[in-house]
């Protein structure tokens, strides 16, 4: 009777073993460290949301880091990230510039490096994987595009343009700026007369705005933003100055955020070129793809479109972010 008890007991124990050591080595979670550059705007806050939400949905771990628009807080993120052993590091870098120690470090970890939203400069381009994001030179095209279209219908008149540039240095302010510029170059009637940064936040984009408007007064006829948010800062600096946006200063901008274009049906925006914040998904997939060392584009080009305020309440429902 003891000696059938024990063999019972036995066959037990050895189940429970048995079945115990399939969970020992389950897979572990893919572990993400991203930094993002921070939370200046609609388009970025659209950003993060979509990136945590794919990494859950994924059931990826993803530590965040928050830089608040400094690059030096970016590059203690990496090298917490590098420390911390993750399998991936993404991030969208707040400057061009800088980065070949930081990423010459994680390639010696073995670390792969994905870009999103903004592009680096660095000597080595094997120090990154892939960069998923938009085309910022093409954005800029496209806005000067819509604006020397515009120009055809008073081909007499010439038109004074001021521009908010982006965060200095950053991948979107420098080709948004140079597919603006190659657009209009052609045109002797489109001249950009001041031109300055306001970092992509509502509350700068009203303040130089309003320096401008000082500055130039009413011979300013065009509004370039290199995003949405500092456009509807530049809006409430023109109606203050007793003008109206969308009339008296054609206002274009960058982004396709819902604050655009809820601006576009008060008419006191022109037109918003789109660049897709949802990147989430892609980043989730490329990453899994790096790390199951499958091959991946070095370059992954989002789809976006161009919207004039013709179309804003139509479209409006359909915004995402």
């Amino acid at each position: 009777m003891i000696s059938n008890r024990r063999t019972v007991l036995s066959a037990a124990l050895a189940a429970v073993i048995t079945l115990s050591v399939p969970s020992a080595f389950a897979a572990k979670p893919l572990v993400i460290g991203f930094s993002q550059v921070g939370a200046e705007s609609e388009w970025r806050t659209a950003n993060t949301v979509s990136i945590k939400d794919a990494a859950k949905k994924e059931g990826i771990t993803l530590k965040f880091a928050d830089a608040q628009q400094k690059q030096e807080n970016q590059v203690k993120a990496i090298r917490s990230f590098i420390a911390q052993r993750v399998d991936v590091i993404a991030f969208s870098p707040v400057v061009e510039s800088g980065w070949d120690t930081v990423l010459r470090e994680a390639k010696r970890a073995n670390i792969p490096v994905i870009l999103t939203d903004r592009a680096v400069n660095v000597s080595d381009p094997s120090l990154y994987v892939s960069f998923l994001g938009s085309d910022f030179v093409e954005e800029g095209r496209r806005a000067g595009r819509w604006l020397v279209e515009r120009q055809k219908k008073t081909p007499d008149v010439a038109l004074n343009i001021v521009e908010l540039q982006g965060t200095v240095g950053s991948a979107p302010a420098l080709d948004r700026k140079k597919g603006f510029e190659e657009i209009i170059a052609g045109n002797a009637k489109l001249k950009v007369i001041r031109s300055q940064t306001g970092d992509f936040t509502r509350a700068k984009g009203k303040e130089v705005m309003e320096a401008f408007l000082k500055a130039e007064g009413k011979k300013i006829n065009v509004l370039y933003a290199h995003n949405d948010d500092m456009a509807i800062g530049a809006i409430q600096a023109i109606e203050e100055a007793g003008l109206k946006p969308g009339k008296d200063i054609l206002v274009i901008s960058i982004d396709g955020v819902k604050g655009a274009f809820e601006a576009m049906i008060a008419g006191k925006l022109n037109v918003t070129v789109e660049c897709n914040p949802l990147l989430g998904p892609q980043l989730m997939q490329i990453a899994k793809d790096v790390v199951a060392k499958k091959p991946v584009p070095k370059r992954v080009v989002t789809q976006e479109g161009v919207f004039p305020a013709e179309v804003a309440a139509k479209e409006f429902p359909n915004r995402k972010y």
